[in-house]
This record gives structure tokens, sequence and C-alpha cells, in this order.
């Protein structure tokens, strides 16, 4: 199979696999590139399972980040939340978004495997994700099948998994995605007691500004706050401000316009036909892709 055929055929699954270690668009469009320059100047006559042997290079790849960057995210300033990966809604014919639409990569999922380390978060996801046997895992991760197993299991009960987030179908997607378009409306009109109504009695709102932007630095419990908080909030924003809608790591979300240029990007976990979570990433650095 040539290069190009094989890049086509595996580029949304590596991205997918990078973007949930990392939580990065960026670097995880590296960690792709870095896999397939790799593959190239190899050759892939001696490989006899390609698929497995392109996961383990940029897994390898993804733990060798992180450990790079262990230290940058010790010091981020306030609420860490993964880089927004945005498609537009309705293009079903880009591979790439039936992927994401398709696996579990939402923001409240990337958020959950921030719990666990590293090498937990490999083993939980090729054998989760992917499906894959505890021998393939080991080829990867360079360990015992006997204890990827272990890894695995220690890393289900961490992750609490009975409350990832599932992929969304499509007529739950289109459902979450009316409710986003209610939200908005509410929350456009700047009245507090609209924006309430969309939200659970427990919902919390993140913000991300990464000490860039004047924004809050913890979490925001509750729905009386939040909607107090964001209309207040909204009366000192300028008027110029435009959005859209989007897909935000392939679920319903917004990106926030101003003055021609991105401010911010609004994802959601939406629960029981209620907003459960709100992520507001307003770090510059992390908007460049969108």
């Amino acid at each position: 199979m040539e290069t190009e055929q094989v890049y086509a055929l595996y580029k949304p699954l590596l991205f997918s696999l990078a973007y949930r270690m990392l939580g990065s668009v960026q670097d995880a469009e590296d960690m792709v590139q870095e896999t397939f320059l790799t593959l190239h100047k190899s050759g892939s006559d001696h490989i006899h399972h390609l698929k497995a042997y392109l996961c383990k290079i940029v897994m390898n790849r993804c733990l060798e980040r992180l450990r790079s960057a262990k230290r940058q995210r010790e010091v981020y300033v306030g609420t860490w939340l993964p880089e927004p990966f945005v498609t537009m809604a309705g293009d079903d014919t880009d591979p790439m978004q039936a992927y994401l639409q398709k696996e579990s990569v939402s923001t409240a999922y990337l958020l959950l495997l921030q719990q666990v380390s590293h090498v937990e978060r490999v083993v939980f996801l090729l054998r989760e994700a992917m499906q894959y046997d505890y021998e393939e895992i080991a080829d990867i991760v360079g360990k015992s099948p006997a204890n990827c197993r272990q890894i695995f299991h220690r890393a289900k009960r961490s992750l609490r998994v009975n409350h990832v987030p599932k992929p969304l179908g499509r007529f739950d997607r289109e459902q979450a995605a009316g409710l986003v378009e209610q939200f908005m409306r509410a929350l456009a009109s700047g009245d507090a007691a609209q924006i309430m109504k969309f939200l659970s009695t427990d919902a919390v709102l993140f913000m991300d500004g990464g000490g860039k932007v004047n924004v809050l630095t913890q979490p925001l419990l509750g729905h009386i706050r939040i909607s107090r908080s964001v209309a207040g909030f909204l009366k000192n924003f300028p008027q110029s401000f435009t959005y859209r809608f989007a897909l935000v790591s392939g679920q319903p979300g917004i990106v926030i316009d101003l003055e021609g240029k991105t401010w911010s990007v609004l994802s959601f976990k939406v629960l029981d036909g209620r907003i459960a979570d709100l992520y507001f990433v307003v770090n510059p650095d992390k908007l460049t892709q969108v």
C-alpha cells in the first residue's frame, strides 16, 4: 500500500489517539506527521501489522511529549482545558469529522483522562477505545500482558468508567445541537433567568484563560451563580461580538468571534436535556487552529 493511501486510511485514527493523549490539536498533528515520517523513512515491507505499528509509534511520541511538557502543566495558570478541535457542522464528507463524531473525544472525556497516569491512559485507550488484546498492548507499551491487564483495570477504576461520556448518536447530537442553539439565544439576551432554564442545578462552568485573559481561574458551581455571572459579564462585553455554531471535538458547540478574531470556543456536557458543564476556552494560544 502506498504511503498516501496509508496516510488517508489511518490519519483519523492516529489523530484521535494523539488528541486524547495530549489534549492539543497542534501537538496531535505533529505526532501524526512524525509517525508517518518515520514510516516513510523505514518503509513498510518489514511490518506485519501496520495498524499496531503506527499506534505504537504515535503513542511513544505522545509519552515523550507529555513527559517534556509536565513542568509546563504544573505551573499553568488557572483551569486547564483541552485545546478545542473545531469543525463545521453538517460536513459529513470529512472522514476526520465522521471519526470524531463516532468516537469519544469530547472535552468532558479528555478531562476525565487527565485523572490517570500517562501509561494508564495509553493502556486504557488501546483497550477500551481500540479493543486491542493485551498481547498487542504489551508490545506497544513494552510491558507484560498481565501487567497491562492490571494497569487497565486500575485505570478503569480511577476513571469510574460508568461515568465516561459516550459518543452521541445522530438523534442525540441533533437534540444537543437544538439545546445549544436555545441556550445561545438566552446567552445573547443577557437575561440570567433565561440562561438558568437550560442549566442543571449542579452545573459547573470552567474557563481557561491560561493567565493571558482575565477570566475565572476556578470552576464556578451551580446554575444560579453561573447564570448571574455570565449575564453580568455580558453586560460589559463589546456588542460587536458574533457567534457561530460548530462541532467542538465532535460535539455541538459555539465559536465566539470579536472584531473578526476568535475570542472563545464554548463546548458543553449535556445530560438529561440540560447543560451540566460549560467549557470556555479563552486562552489565545489554544485558538490559533480555529
